[in-house]
């Protein structure tokens, strides 16, 4: 008996490539879009991302080329509590939040799995540029994707284990070009769409507008910058418009080059530095999930980054008593931001990770 997949498909290349592989790998494929935009005139236009009106029609006619059945699922409701509103509150607190990760965990995979689980599948499957893996210990972990340069195991650290032993990523296996190739033999009509690159939700990329609109009346507006000690330097136009590391934008000039260095909700204050301010060589994360091991008992040395771009770094972790961990990088690390995430590796495996307090 055929195993049932349902497929996630964005209207994107790297999903519907995903749907054609397992189709042919044996599996009985439905495509899937996910309905989660709040507002429908927005959706209509091609910047909305890649669950808008475009998409969901992109994927519709790749899943009459591949003859799989296809349906649009309304996650609207757990997108604005999970994801939109987490992403208001982090700003307002003087976080950076990262929306991707929280969507993965909590739209992409608990509710999407759940839905899928509901009509009789057997697994879901995205077109992820990552793998899943079974490793010694029992435990399920992500792989990184034999593409460095596409790699997503960043943005899927917090998937749980029962996630994982329900999840197909075939992407994983291949490069980017090798996708398109795969797509413009089967005649795909997305094989040259070009990658979706913003937060769906915020096409044009303003931040601080869609922050005005969400919770009117609560975003800080404008304050001091300073210097570590306190000193007055200017005026900012509220700490939402800044994060860790950021030196454009900030509309003063001391004829040498300044970076955010700290943001402080409390007291509305954007701290200044000099390059050397933003290097670090440890922090603690909370909200923490373990993948490839089920826990810390002892100090363990990892390879770790602390956004999704960023290189990585060895580090030594620990684990706190209030679960929390502790990470000691053996070479400074810049820009550590809170609200982002920190994510352990053990070579091309994810051990887990956390939110950076």
């Amino acid at each position: 008996m055929k195993k049932k997949v349902v497929v996630g498909m964005s209207g994107g290349v790297d999903s519907s490539v995903a749907a054609l592989l397992l189709k042919e790998q044996g599996y009985e494929v439905v495509g899937v879009t996910m309905q989660i935009w709040q507002d429908e005139e927005q959706s209509l236009t091609e910047e909305s991302g890649c669950c808008s009106l475009t998409a969901v029609e992109d994927a519709r006619r790749v899943a009459q080329i591949l003859s799989i059945p296809y349906y649009v699922m309304n996650f609207k409701d757990v997108f604005k509590s999970r994801v939109m509103d987490y992403f208001v509150e982090e700003y307002l607190a003087g976080r950076t939040p990262n929306p991707c990760i929280a969507c993965n965990r909590h739209v992409k995979w608990e509710a999407m799995l759940r839905r899928s689980m509901e009509i009789g599948a057997d697994f879901i499957a995205t077109g992820h540029y990552a793998r899943v893996a079974l490793l010694a210990n029992g435990r399920y972990a992500i792989r990184s994707s034999v593409t460095a340069d596409k790699d997503q195991t960043y943005a899927l650290y917090n998937l749980t284990q029962f996630q994982l032993e329900h999840t197909l990523m075939p992407v994983g296996e291949y490069r980017k070009e090798e996708i398109r190739a795969i797509a413009v033999k089967n005649n795909l009509p997305i094989a040259h769409k070009p990658d979706s690159q913003d937060i769906c939700f915020v096409p044009d990329g303003d931040y601080a507008g869609f922050l005005e609109r969400q919770a009117p009346g609560r975003v800080p507006g404008a304050g001091n910058f300073v210097s570590e000690d306190g000193t007055v330097l200017g005026r900012h136009k509220g700490i939402t418009h800044y994060t860790i590391g950021q030196r454009k934008g900030l509309g003063l000039s001391f004829g040498y080059p300044v970076f955010v260095s700290q943001i402080r909700p409390d007291t509305n204050e954007v701290v200044l530095g000099a390059s050397q301010d933003v290097f670090q060589r440890e922090l603690t994360c909370a909200q923490v999930n373990f993948m490839g091991m089920e826990s810390l008992p002892v100090s363990r040395r990892v390879w770790a980054k602390i956004r999704y771009a960023h290189r990585g770094e060895w580090c030594s972790i620990e684990q706190k008593k209030d679960g929390g961990i502790l990470c000691r990088f053996e070479k400074p690390v810049r820009a550590v931001t809170p609200g982002q995430a920190v994510v352990f590796y053990d070579g091309e495996y994810v051990l887990g990770g956390g939110v950076i307090d």
